[in-house]
């Protein structure tokens, strides 16, 4: 039982870190907002259910492109997630692609590096 407990907390603590990395990402990115840090905490779980999910399907399905480009176009795809979580979450809001490739770029590094410090 205290393992589960355990596993709860670290899985939030998760959570709680990536909304707060989407929150600094929309400080620094342009037209990427965020209204709060609830509205980040929301995003942080919907963006882990669609990197479950949707990301493989599309992955799979960008295949051949995705070889031509030499994996460059992952980084589309990764954009696309990001899109798709801010259609499904209130308060938080992509505008352009730009700002959602670079902004899952940013999300991406600046999680890596509070999960490293962090946890």
């Amino acid at each position: 039982m205290e393992n589960n407990h355990f596993n709860f907390t670290l899985t939030f603590f998760h959570f709680v870190v990536s909304g707060f990395g989407i929150l600094i990402t929309s400080k620094v990115i342009n037209h990427f907002k965020v209204s709060g840090f609830v509205s980040a905490f929301i995003a942080a779980i919907v963006l882990a259910f669609a990197n479950s999910f949707i990301w493989p399907i599309l992955i799979f399905l960008t295949l051949p492109i995705n070889i031509l480009t030499l994996g460059l176009f992952t980084f589309v795809v990764n954009g696309a997630i990001l899109k798709i979580t801010a259609m499904l979450t209130p308060g938080f809001e992509v505008k352009g692609w730009f700002a959602a490739i670079f902004g899952s770029l940013f999300i991406s590094v600046f999680n890596m590096i509070l999960h490293y410090v962090l946890i």
